[in-house]
């Protein structure tokens, strides 16, 4: 099966990569933009002597850019894609693809984890891994960060400890991710490098907060704080799955119900109908309406629905107006709106002050944020912030009179910054935004519950009158 999908995969990777390089273009310009700013900002900075910082950004100074030259950068060889072939302590066969120095720096590394190597060959541009880069879910990735403090505070060295989150991993993208870190680190990389090297697997939050913990030299802390973030992270998550699950199974439901009878069971009493000559009402032709309709078309209908899927996703992920003006649609949408704005403000908030309690500057968290938020309105304001921040002007000034941001949450942010408590005040509108978030997913769930039924009631019901009706007719002729 994988032989077959190998070709299909190839293409689809060789499609993606040139539509997908406009986009890349144009977000290399945003990035210059906000790199051009945070050049501004940093200018400014510079021309501000020892003053302490008091929660307003225009007298506040930053060691972040001094401790990052107290991270020494490796130079290393250019890395080669390797197919490999191994067997495990329980003679288990394992391929997989990994990326080494040399055919025998992947040997010995291997052979270290405990391997028995069968067979280790240069990668064909053909052959691609299968769910080899996926992202950890955000309570894996909460456990394994748990875990490492645990071994860290108890004097095991970092590179040990990951080891071991690689040996007791069940999941392969997991086994894999942690194994490379395991390399990495053994070839003298920093865990933040190493982590960039598998971007696509880990946040780029944990990123960046792992760099500070190594400029600061509170990694533990800082991976306990990580590590309750993304269980709050996982528990949204869980509780936004928990609520649509029963409304999808139910519309799945329906969808089925609806194409069983509209395939083969009206068409059975509409060649009962025309032996007998009866007259039909308009919702019996309707009805025998759809029911051709969908027999004579179904395939050009599941084609349409793929196309247009497929379109969305495309525009979505690289057409910047498209993606910002559905994001916008939905957040101004009653119910569905409050809840992606709870979530968004819950996770910025959380997010920045995480940042800005482990020392991090204000426009360094920005950049930060504007990095890994998905969320096009809350990218603007965060641009509005570092321009205004580049003229000395105050955070909140970006946040005043915005939609997507409550006031409940702009009244907290200049409270926070007047007092200089910025950090704590962000953790009091995050925990309260959460709170809302949950109470109002569980409010639509058990609004949905039985709308959905009455949906699903009403659907078959104004089938099933379609077929009855006529009958009335036939048995008037009868008697």
């Amino acid at each position: 099966m994988e032989t077959l999908m190998k070709p299909f995969i190839f293409i689809y990777h060789v499609v993606s990569s040139i539509l997908s390089f406009p986009s890349k273009i144009l977000n290399g310009k945003v990035e210059e933009g906000i790199e051009t700013a945070r050049m501004n900002i940093s200018k400014k900075n510079d021309s501000i002597k020892d003053e302490k910082s008091s929660g307003n950004p225009e007298s506040e100074t930053s060691n972040y850019e001094n401790l990052k030259q107290k991270v020494p950068k490796r130079q290393t060889k250019p890395l080669i894609a390797y197919r490999y072939t191994v067997l495990d302590s329980n003679k288990k066969k394992i391929t997989g693809i990994f990326e080494a120095e040399s055919e025998s720096d992947i040997r010995g590394f291997l052979t270290s984890q405990g391997y028995e190597v069968l067979k280790v060959e240069v990668k064909k541009p053909y052959d691609i891994e299968i769910g080899g880069n996926g992202p950890i879910k955000a309570g894996a990735l909460s456990f394994a960060l748990t875990q490492m403090s645990t071994y860290i505070k108890a004097g095991i060295p970092l590179v040990d400890s990951v080891r071991i989150l690689a040996k007791q991993s069940r999941k392969p993208n997991e086994k894999r991710a942690y194994e490379r870190l395991v390399y990495d680190l053994l070839k003298g990389e920093n865990l933040s490098d190493a982590m960039l090297r598998q971007e696509k697997t880990f946040p780029k939050l944990l990123i960046n907060m792992v760099k500070t913990a190594e400029m600061t030299g509170d990694l533990p802390s800082i991976l306990d704080d990580m590590a309750d973030y993304y269980t709050s992270i996982d528990q949204t998550r869980r509780q936004m799955i928990s609520a649509m699950t029963y409304p999808t199974v139910v519309i799945i439901m329906a969808l089925c119900v609806l194409v069983f009878m509209l395939i083969y069971l009206v068409p059975q009493f509409v060649q009962l109908y025309e032996d007998q000559d009866a007259t039909l009402p308009a919702i019996t032709l309707f009805i025998m309406g759809a029911s051709d309709f969908l027999k004579s078309y179904y395939l050009w209908l599941i084609l349409a629905t793929a196309v247009l899927i497929i379109l969305f996703y495309y525009l979505y992920n690289n057409v910047k107006s498209f993606r910002t003006g559905v994001q916008t649609l939905l957040m101004k949408t009653p119910i569905i709106g409050n809840i992606i704005i709870y979530s968004e403000i819950s996770t910025f908030t959380k997010t920045f002050a995480s940042l800005l309690n482990h020392g991090v500057f204000i426009t360094d968290s920005m950049e930060v944020l504007s990095k890994i938020t998905n969320n096009e309105i809350y990218k603007r304001i965060i641009a509005n912030t570092l321009n205004n921040l580049g003229k000395g002007e105050s955070i909140s000034k970006s946040f005043k009179g915005e939609w997507a941001f409550p006031v409940v949450a702009y009244e907290m942010l200049v409270t926070g910054e007047n007092t200089g408590q910025l950090g704590l005040m962000m953790e009091k509108v995050a925990d309260h935004f959460q709170n809302l978030h949950k109470n109002l997913v569980n409010q639509m769930k058990s609004l949905i519950e039985p709308l959905m039924i009455v949906v699903l009631a009403a659907i078959v019901g104004v089938i099933l009158l379609a077929i009855v009706v006529p009958m009335f007719d036939i048995y008037g002729k009868i008697q």
